[in-house]
């Protein structure tokens, strides 16, 4: 969350503007006499209370009519400039949309979030009041309610007391929490003189108990200080202030500025960062140096970090994201089964999410792919995979078959038996004496073809090489496995057309299993929910992960066909039972979010809408091809890959040691894009729900990030 708090009403003129004004001199009042509850957090965090620093800023976005504005800021004793903190002063005292066009100014929301940053830069918190209700248009098609989603603040209600208060307040809670927002207090107002009756004396504690949420004051009314607001006398309202700030819970309010991470000391997280994690794929006494990135929060296709930057993730999160972060369905139906049930095993037991998860699969996945074996992640997947195959070829009398097939630049994942198979020395050589031997075919890399020909006068002459591993190997190989149509960690090198589809068939011809890894290019990423399917091939074992549950939790699936699943078909004494399993398989949380993500395909169209994010990143690839280091770009539906070389026409590749994909991403995220190299490859898969316009920019900050890491002397 961002620093500090938006403040709504549950209706216009409930006084949102005095009690905004009443927490800012609870804030900002000088250290001796601020309130003891703030300053025991702050003491008890080793740091100043919040006035020794920056005090507390005030942002009001939009004015219709009034002198609000003025007065926060005149109460907020700060020298900020108006037009900050009001970047939008209407004169008509109507809904900010219909001011906007009554005065022909129009609102330009970017202007809002930009003068909010600037804000929160300079104050340590910023209390932003809205405008009237929670769903008052800002302008069209814009609420007040969609701003406080984008600043993602969390919210402190302001609700009048009196009869209607319990509806209109526990519906303006609701409203939050549909947003996704904390709603972190609620503080009753008294609008109206006269002595409080049983509705008054009753409903913040009925409201407290039926929504969870805690009263932080009740105000009663002061005539004074309306009186003296009328008349912008100002200065007057101080005292008054301050005595209704008194009747504001401060051991709540400090423990709320705790809780939501607003008192959160950033330095200190990222000491720990470099104290305590080993971070995967990363070397550390590089990363120790650098300055972290560290994420807390996400919406749709950007992640924000604690220092309050938004970046575009351009990875997916390490190609998991589908719908975008924090996606209404999936966050509800994570709820949804967490009011169910979290865990229990599927040893012997059974469950109802891992049960429709297993039919869905099945109906989706390519014909004849029948039985579904659950796991946690890409490597599990594929070294259940390798086990089912070695036990099949035992148990059906094929003793022999204990080998198997896979490919140069292969990369499977990183437990014993999947990296056994892998093909990348970068990764794996060092880890050879742990490994079972493989045999090891050339793979398709037509940009550095390993025969010195061209696609497509070639003919796929690379599948005789293949040819000729199966032929000569097959009486000791179990399974081929591939990942169909892209290797992706190799640097996303594409397979010509027809190379899976002839695999599928060599393997049949030579009676060897066909694995088929499809936990990157799995459910959309490349153009059909399952790259076999662009072939028409099923495989005998197919691996899926990463984008099962929609980027939100680990689970994994290795599905198999009826005639894998009947080897292990025995009486109990014959041991053919397949022994392996994991503490987690089938997890009802994640099963649920698998099925969900999965039902938003069909739901939003998702595979049809993907059709032209497809043609635009294919067209807008082709502008890289200009610049002089990019030596081949690769893609696979919203999958990228764009290789930079020392020289474009001889091919010479950059020496690793010159961390030039390292050196572009860095690059790119000065303009708050999030991207991940493989080597020399830049590499780009982002989520599916990705807008064209979010695209667009992506792939923008990726241009000039090359352009200007490249054109620049290491």
């Amino acid at each position: 969350m961002g620093k500090g708090f938006f403040i709504i009403g549950t209706d216009t003129g409930v006084g949102k503007t005095v009690i905004t004004a009443a927490l800012l001199t609870k804030l900002n009042e000088p250290d001796s006499r601020r309130c003891s509850g703030i300053n025991k957090i702050a003491s008890k965090r080793n740091s100043p209370g919040f006035a020794i620093t920056k005090r507390a800023g005030v942002f009001k976005p939009v004015q219709s009519g009034g002198t609000d504005a003025q007065f926060l800021l005149h109460v907020s004793g700060n020298t900020d400039p108006l037009e900050l903190v009001c970047p939008y002063l209407f004169k008509t005292p109507v809904a900010p949309a219909l001011a906007s066009k009554l005065e022909n100014k129009p609102v330009c929301i970017n202007k809002i979030i930009n003068s909010y940053n600037e804000l929160s830069q300079k104050h340590e918190l910023v209390l932003v009041e809205g405008a009237g209700g929670f769903h008052v248009p800002i302008k069209d098609g814009y609420l007040v309610s969609d701003l406080a989603e984008e600043l993602n603040l969390p919210v402190i209600i302001v609700a009048r007391l009196g009869l209607g208060t319990i509806n209109h307040t526990l519906l303006t809670i609701e409203a939050c929490r549909q947003k996704g927002l904390s709603v972190a207090g609620i503080i009753f107002n008294q609008t109206t003189a006269g002595k409080p009756g049983i509705p008054e004396q009753t409903n913040p504690k009925t409201i407290e108990k039926l929504s969870g949420v805690p009263v932080l004051g009740v105000i009663g009314f002061y005539p004074s200080l309306k009186a003296g607001l009328k008349k912008e006398k100002f200065s007057t309202a101080i005292p008054v202030l301050k005595l209704i700030a008194e009747k504001i819970n401060e051991d709540k309010i400090a423990s709320l500025l705790t809780d939501t991470g607003i008192r959160n000391d950033n330095k200190k997280l990222k000491a720990w960062d470099r104290k305590y994690i080993w971070h995967p794929f990363t070397q550390m006494k590089d990363y120790e140096k650098e300055k972290p990135v560290i994420i807390d929060e996400g919406k749709g296709s950007y992640l924000k970090d604690i220092d309050g930057n938004k970046y575009i993730d351009g990875i997916s999160s390490l190609w998991v994201n589908v719908h975008g972060h924090r996606k209404k369905e999936l966050d509800e139906a994570l709820k949804k089964q967490i009011s169910k049930i979290s865990h229990s095993t599927l040893l012997g037991l059974s469950n109802t999410p891992a049960i429709q998860l297993a039919q869905k699969l099945v109906s989706i996945s390519p014909k004849g792919l029948c039985k579904v074996f659950y796991s946690d992640n890409g490597s599990t997947a594929v070294e259940i995979a390798l086990k089912i195959a070695f036990q099949y070829q035992q148990q059906i009398g094929n003793k022999k078959k204990t080998k198997f097939i896979s490919f140069i630049n292969a990369y499977h994942g990183d437990t014993i038996g999947s990296v056994s198979v892998g093909g990348m020395d970068l990764f794996h050589k060092v880890y050879k004496p742990l490994l079972f031997d493989t045999i090891q075919a050339n793979a398709p890399y037509c940009y550095r073809c390993f025969l010195n020909k061209s696609y497509p006068a070639c003919k796929l002459t690379c599948l005789k090489n293949l040819e000729d591993v199966l032929k000569k190997n097959s009486a000791q190989t179990a399974a081929l496995i591939i990942e169909p149509l892209i290797q992706g960690a190799a640097g996303m090198l594409n397979q010509p057309a027809g190379y899976v589809k002839k695999v599928r068939e060599l393997c049949t011809k030579y009676n060897v299993l066909m694995i088929a890894d499809e936990v990157a290019t799995g459910f959309g990423r490349t153009g059909a929910m399952f790259a076999c399917e662009k072939e028409k091939v099923t495989p005998d074992i197919l691996c899926l992960a990463k984008s099962i549950t929609g980027g939100y939790l680990p689970l994994a699936a290795t599905l198999t066909t009826q005639r894998v699943y009947s080897a292990f078909l025995a009486p109990y004494q014959q041991q053919k039972t397949f022994f392996h399993g994991h503490t987690y398989t089938g997890n009802p949380l994640a099963c649920a979010l698998a099925l969900e993500n999965l039902a938003l395909y069909e739901k939003e169209k998702l595979m049809q809408r993907l059709q032209p994010k497809i043609a635009f990143l294919k067209n807008e690839l082709k502008r890289f091809n200009h610049l002089k280091h990019v030596g081949d770009i690769r893609q696979q539906g919203m999958m990228a890959g764009i290789e930079l070389v020392k020289d474009k026409f001889t091919k010479e590749e950059y020496q690793w040691q010159e961390k030039i994909g390292v050196r572009v991403i860095m690059e790119a995220r000065k303009y708050k894009v999030l991207l991940r190299p493989l080597g020399p490859v830049i590499v780009l898969m982002p989520p599916l729900g990705i807008s064209i316009k979010e695209l667009k920019t992506l792939l923008d900050v990726t241009y000039k990030s090359i352009r200007t890491v490249t054109q620049t002397q290491i």
